[in-house]
């Protein structure tokens, strides 16, 4: 409050022009107030008089206000100063005490006066280092990244240049202490920027310049990575069949790491990182549309998406026309497949890229017709050939490397056996050579089907296998079979061999599962079945047709020795009829050779159809107009022959192998007519042919009509057949009378 009403005085003092009132004047002597205001104020205003005048006056005041007052305590006032001359002896003998302390503390504080000065001039030292450190570490800081920027700069490191100029820029510039560098360093930065701008484009120019040289070997690189890409893909699969495989089989699959492969020509890189840098810097710099304007200028303008279609579109419409134009005219399968492998691997080149190339796709497609026409002439000429320099004649492996690449390489063996070498194979040269070439078919045919975009690449891989088969492989045997120069081991080895490629159409189809990448286990499943599978059968039959055809010619050249027979001989031949030796020799060579390279069901094919011909040889013979009479003699030799037939029919198919054959029947069933005939015409009661039951157990084979007309040759004399009326031979007179009896039957039957 003290303070407040000094101040106010003040105010009041010094608001007053000429010093203020006495009264107010007296206020603020008696409160101790500061009058150097009001003075400086008096003669501020020029009137220092009247201030001096109530200072005076008061002066007077005061005087006679302390007279009174001296009056009234003079003992008091005696009483003071006594005490006041005392306090002046106690304060002259604490003044010379103070003066003693005062030099003494003087000594002192001296010393220490001056080790404060030097402090303090220490301390202002190390202040003063303390802050030239911080500058120079700041200033070393920026320094070191300029020296940092300056090595990234001469080691075109412009990114990095970049980043520690925006470093510098943004966290040290504006703190750099030191003013010249400061400056020196904010005027650096620009041009340093402008030096990395001109060094990148310059580099991105000669970019440009390289790119123009080596603008071919850019598409080139692009198809080798997607080759290489390919032919990875395709080692992948045939890993993973492999595995598969051996998984399936029981073996423990061991599995291995797939590491790509980056090791590549030098020379067929395509640096883009001058691209990069360029575009980077100039976006660092907050440039880049200048960039953009950069390259517009360079290629005469940038394309829209719309526009890069468009003429994307032109270019394609005139590669498929170029295609089509040429797949029409080549000639050679492997013409068309290079160029379809070359095709494919543009078109996946191109979808990295993202481009159309479904027309691409589509003119592949379409051509796929005329090159499996092209690959099936060319087999045929391959097959033709392999045909026309066969000997039909069985092959002889002597080495087991030769076994392997006939047999083993097929899948042709029928034992997991080993054989002893040499080895004999049932079917000639043909069979490995057509497998070879059916292999290759389905290898080229697989190969051009395996394109992008095509889907069922197993189910048409087979249909054009279906087509080698039947309308080449199939044809050309049918022409081997039906040649003018084909005879009866040629006819057989050829039925052989038919046999043999029908087991190999299972071997083709794994193969086509196998490179259309059909999984093991899926393939082994029943394949869809092949069409030439039947159309080979088929095939077969003509060629056991035409064996049987030319046999069956032999054996009626043989059968022509029957003429020389004496039908009506006197007595039976001892050691058979001269014919029967030749044929059984013949019927030996060709059923033995038969069983060594056909099958039981086509060994009785054969079989049966021989001794069906020389059944009806032998009928026919007797039927004909050049045998006029027969008597007992002859038919018992006849029954010699027909038993040496029998006995070769059960030799050749015992019952163990005929049991297999039961729909078949039994060999010796082929010799039925002309056994039954014999059978009748020497049975002690022939007339019971004519009984419906024992005809159909004992003569089912016969027919009425020839039986009548054999019976009428049936003419022995009474005497030698039958015996005379001596009783000499009674048995036979009663078989006269029955074969007499079933002749008048049958006469009257007919």
């Amino acid at each position: 409050m003290g303070l407040f009403r000094t101040n106010q005085a003040k105010k009041t003092v010094t608001e007053n022009g000429n010093g203020g009132d006495e009264t107010t004047l007296l206020t603020s002597l008696e409160n101790g107030d500061d009058l150097g205001p009001t003075v400086r104020h008096a003669f501020e205003v020029g009137n220092p008089e009247n201030l001096l005048n109530q200072l005076k006056k008061i002066t007077k005041n005061k005087e006679v206000e302390i007279e009174d007052l001296c009056k009234l305590h003079y003992e008091d006032f005696i009483v003071a100063v006594d005490e006041l001359r005392g306090i002046l002896l106690d304060a002259d003998e604490l003044k010379q005490t103070l003066s003693s302390e005062n030099s003494r503390l003087q000594d002192v504080g001296s010393s220490l006066l001056i080790k404060l000065d030097e402090l303090l001039e220490l301390h202002s030292i190390k202040k003063n280092v303390t802050e030239a450190i911080q500058m120079s570490r700041i200033c070393l800081q920026v320094a070191n990244l300029c020296a940092k920027c300056n090595q990234h700069v001469s080691n075109s490191q412009f990114y990095p240049a970049l980043d520690t100029l925006n470093l510098i820029e943004r966290d040290f510039l504006q703190i750099i202490p030191i003013k010249v560098f400061q400056k020196m360093v904010e005027e650096r930065i620009p041009a340093i920027r402008l030096h990395i701008e001109k060094k990148v484009c310059s580099e991105f120019d000669d970019w440009l310049v390289h790119v123009r040289i080596v603008a071919r070997e850019i598409g080139q690189l692009a198809m080798g990575q997607a080759a290489l890409k390919r032919q990875k893909d395709e080692e992948k699969r045939s890993r993973q069949r492999e595995a598969e495989e051996q998984s399936h089989s029981g073996f423990n699959c061991v599995f291995a790491l797939d590491i790509e492969e980056t090791d590549e020509d030098p020379a067929m890189k395509l640096d883009l990182s001058p691209v990069y840098r360029a575009y980077h810097t100039h976006t660092c710099l907050g440039i880049q549309d200048q960039f953009q304007d950069r390259v517009s200028r360079t290629v005469k303008g940038l394309l829209l998406p719309t526009q890069v279609d468009k003429i994307w579109d032109t270019a394609l419409e005139k590669i498929t026309s170029v295609l089509v134009e040429n797949f029409s005219v080549i000639e050679a399968p492997n013409h068309l497949l290079l160029i379809k492998d070359h095709v494919t691997l543009l078109v996946a080149t191109l979808q990295q890229y993202g481009y159309r190339v479904t027309p691409l796709l589509k003119v592949l497609d379409n051509s796929r017709g005329r090159y499996h026409d092209l690959l099936l002439e060319e087999s045929r000429k391959k097959i033709t050939d392999v045909l026309a320099n066969d000997t039909y004649e069985q092959m002889v492996m002597r080495k087991e490397s030769e076994f392997k690449m006939n047999v083993l390489l097929f899948d042709l063996q029928t034992s997991d056996l080993m054989p002893v070498f040499p080895y004999i194979a049932p079917f000639s040269s043909t069979v490995p050579e057509a497998c070879r070439i059916v292999r290759l078919y389905i290898e080229d045919s697989v190969n051009y089907l395996s394109y992008s975009g095509l889907e069922n690449v197993s189910d048409d891989a087979r249909k054009y296998l279906d087509k080698l088969l039947i309308y080449v492989l199939s044809e050309e045997l049918l022409k081997a079979i039906h040649s003018s120069t084909t005879g009866v081991s040629q006819a057989m080895q050829i039925a052989a061999n038919i046999t043999v490629l029908e087991r190999a159409c299972d071997v083709f189809l794994r193969q086509v599962s196998r490179l259309s990448g059909i999984p093991v286990r899926s393939s082994e499943r029943p394949p869809g079945s092949l069409t030439a599978i039947a159309v080979l059968k088929t095939s077969q039959d003509a060629a056991f047709h035409t064996l049987l055809k030319l046999v069956n010619s032999k054996v009626g050249e043989i059968m022509s020795l029957t003429d020389n027979i004496d039908w009506t001989a006197d007595e039976v031949p001892q050691n058979g009829n001269e014919y029967i030796n030749v044929l059984i020799v013949y019927l030996v060579t060709v059923v033995s050779t038969a069983q060594e390279i056909l099958p039981l069901d086509a060994v009785y094919k054969v079989g049966s159809g021989i001794l069906k011909q020389i059944s009806d040889s032998f009928v026919a013979t007797l039927l004909s107009d050049g045998v006029k009479r027969i008597n007992v003699n002859f038919l018992m030799g006849i029954d010699n022959d027909v038993r040496q037939l029998e006995s070769f029919a059960d030799e050749r198919f015992p019952s163990s192998e005929s049991g297999e054959l039961e729909k078949e029947g039994s060999l010796r069933d082929c010799l039925a007519e002309i056994r039954q005939l014999v059978n009748l015409l020497l049975s002690n009661q022939p007339e019971n042919f004519m009984n419906s039951a024992m005809r159909e157990k004992h003569y089912s084979a016969l027919d009425y009509e020839k039986v009548a007309s054999i019976c009428e040759k049936f003419k022995d004399p009474p005497d030698r057949l039958f015996g005379s009326f001596s009783g000499r031979n009674t048995k036979q007179h009663a078989r006269k009378k029955s074969i007499d009896i079933l002749k008048r039957r049958l006469r009257d039957f007919n």
